[in-house]
């Protein structure tokens, strides 16, 4: 199903190399709010060394954040040292296809991680990368994503159901 990730972990940082290599992924689009920040804009603890350590791997990296908030977006990404896209209007193909060229790398070869079903997940999906859901980092979310986490909640759900 397009709405069902191909791995379901609790954070970005359980994303081990050895995962990476046995789906050939070799480059990484990683959502910014409650994937990589907190409500409050705070990288957890551990974050910065988990993409450090798979860079040094030779992981590429790319932010892929809906925010129209380009100092957010962009505090994040000179944190971890990599390239971005804000704004990105996830799950249209656009973002995902500008962030394939950065990588430089095929979508076969690229994973997309993310919080949320309808954005992430959807977009990665169309996209024909290796979907990546992760949990949220905390249950304090925008407006709007608040609205759509029930419904998600209830994929989840069928998701693991499925596949136990």
């Amino acid at each position: 199903m397009i709405l069902y990730p191909k791995a379901y972990l609790k954070s970005v940082k359980d994303i081990t190399y050895e995962m990476l290599y046995k789906n050939n992924i070799q480059g990484l689009i990683l959502d910014v709010d409650n994937t990589l920040i907190d409500f409050y804009k705070k990288i957890p603890e551990g974050i910065e060394q988990w993409c450090e350590e798979l860079k040094q791997k030779g992981i590429k990296f790319c932010i892929l954040s809906n925010s129209n908030k380009k100092t957010k977006v962009e505090n994040v990404a000179k944190k971890l040292d990599v390239p971005y896209i804000f704004f990105a209007k996830k799950p249209l193909k656009t973002g995902f296809n500008k962030a394939k060229k950065i990588l430089e790398l095929n979508e076969k070869q690229i994973a997309a991680v993310g919080d949320q079903i309808f954005t992430d997940i959807l977009g990665a999906n169309r996209s024909k990368m290796f979907s990546i859901l992760v949990e949220p980092i905390e249950k304090k979310d925008l407006f709007i994503t608040l609205l759509k986490r029930p419904i998600e909640n209830f994929i989840k759900k069928r998701y693991l159901s499925q596949n136990k």
